[in-house]
């Protein structure tokens, strides 16, 4: 039987991959009108331009990330155990709980880039003039103040597909702003304007299909419950920290690498980087699929203590993953400068960036159940110090390395920090998998 014949007749696998593909058939075309707009967006402004706007919107993205609890994973961690135990009660009280942090947390990240908004415009952006369009762009954070326990609750009810058309949506308008703006000879304040419109419909999108979608499940006063009601609140404020921690360095370390390439070298800089940046991101779309499907169902298998089929699922998803994602490498690899060329002849300078950024993003979107495996585990504090130790050394070559030999650089020491993170987590995930089979069978 070949390998492919023995993923079809697997039911978890073919429940995952049906999940999954209802929410990549909307994130493909989302994805289409991304790039269209992206590049729509680059040969209007120009790379220094395009630069700018990529930075502003990174810089709100990271304060609020810096201050997040990644709610949605403490609503499927914790949420899909007591829904799994029909705790309806506990499940409500939960939600509540995140819901309410959650949206205190995005209060405070909208006031702290109003508060910081000149100084990120002068030393990162290094545009003092634009601090007026920091503040405006971060009024999507207002807006989403509940997406990441929405999207929590839409994966542990096994409804996340909805989030794939919500993210349809707010693509078409944005996309279409943004097509209007370029036949239009529009500017970059309008562009702008076009990206938070798109934040506003995700927002309110995915937090009233979640209210609605948990109020059948949990009946009409769901939101009434006790949050006093909850058990293990040490160790949910344990794993809400430490998810908060292991957020912040990913952001710092990670996901603010525009805002890194802007204070290290320019504008114009960061809008190579940004080119290649995307290009190379449309890894995701297939991984994040997955990730959002997977992480329930890793879940359920560690609850139930099936070790064994834990280990035949992550077998079979990584083959995939691997299978796309090597296939996907090489078409980059072969068309990237064309690709980059698109958006208009000089982005063409960022191909080092990409080939440098593709190795590490391969190797990620492979192995993309890594930090899951190891939430749903129970060791939410080891990915923390894996990407403190990592990321600590990844920074500190950035201010010797990137100065000095630019994009292809900052390129390069991101690769470096996927694969030494991510082999490492991979590595103590099985380890602790085998860990608690050896002990079932004594």
């Amino acid at each position: 039987m070949s390998v492919l014949s023995k993923l079809k007749e697997d039911p978890l696998l073919s429940k995952v991959l049906r999940s999954s593909a209802a929410l990549l058939s909307a994130n493909t075309v989302s994805l289409g009108l991304s790039v269209v707009q992206s590049i729509l967006a680059a040969r209007l402004l120009g790379p220094a331009q395009f630069g700018l706007i990529a930075i502003i919107m990174s810089y709100a993205s990271t304060v609020n990330g810096l201050l997040s609890f990644r709610m949605s994973e403490l609503v499927v961690r914790y949420g899909g155990e007591y829904l799994e135990k029909d705790e309806k009660e506990r499940t409500a009280a939960l939600v509540k709980a995140a819901a309410l942090s959650e949206a205190l947390v995005s209060l405070l990240a909208f006031v702290f880039v109003a508060i910081t908004a000149a100084l990120a415009a002068l030393y990162i952006a290094k545009t003092p003039n634009t601090a007026f369009l920091f503040i405006v762009y971060s009024l999507g954070l207002l807006v989403n103040f509940n997406t990441e326990t929405a999207t929590g609750v839409l994966q542990m009810l096994g409804k996340i597909k909805y989030q794939g058309l919500i993210n349809l949506v707010q693509s078409i308008l944005t996309a279409g702003l943004i097509t209007f703006a370029f036949f239009t000879h529009g500017n970059l304040q309008f562009v702008l304007y076009a990206y938070l419109a798109g934040k506003v419909v995700l927002g309110l999108g995915i937090f009233s299909t979640a209210f609605f979608q948990l109020t059948k499940k949990l009946g009409s006063g769901w939101w009434k419950a006790q949050i006093n009601s909850i058990p293990q609140v040490k160790e949910l404020a344990r794993f809400a920290i430490s998810s908060n921690l292991s957020a912040t360095l990913i952001l710092v370390f990670r996901e603010s690498e525009i805002l890194w390439v802007g204070y290290f070298l320019t504008s114009e800089a960061a809008g190579y980087y940004k080119a290649a940046y995307s290009i190379v991101s449309l890894l995701s779309v297939s991984a994040n699929p997955l990730i959002l499907t997977t992480y329930p169902e890793i879940n359920k298998l560690i609850v139930q203590k099936a070790w064994r089929r834990l280990i035949d699922f992550l077998k079979k998803i990584t083959t995939l993953a691997a299978v796309y994602n090597l296939a996907l490498a090489a078409g980059f690899v072969i068309f990237g400068r064309w690709l980059l060329s698109i958006s208009g002849s000089e982005y063409a300078a960022g191909y080092p960036a990409l080939l440098a950024l593709l190795i590490g993003f391969t190797f990620n979107y492979i192995l993309f159940w890594n930090r899951p495996l190891l939430l749903s585990l129970g060791l939410p504090d080891f990915p923390i110090w894996v990407t403190l130790t990592v990321g600590l050394l990844k920074i500190s070559l950035a201010f010797w390395l990137v100065p000095r030999y630019g994009i292809a650089a900052a390129g390069a020491l991101l690769s470096f920090y996927y694969m030494a993170s991510v082999g490492v987590m991979v590595i103590r995930g099985l380890k602790e998998i085998r860990k608690n089979e050896d002990r079932s069978h004594h």
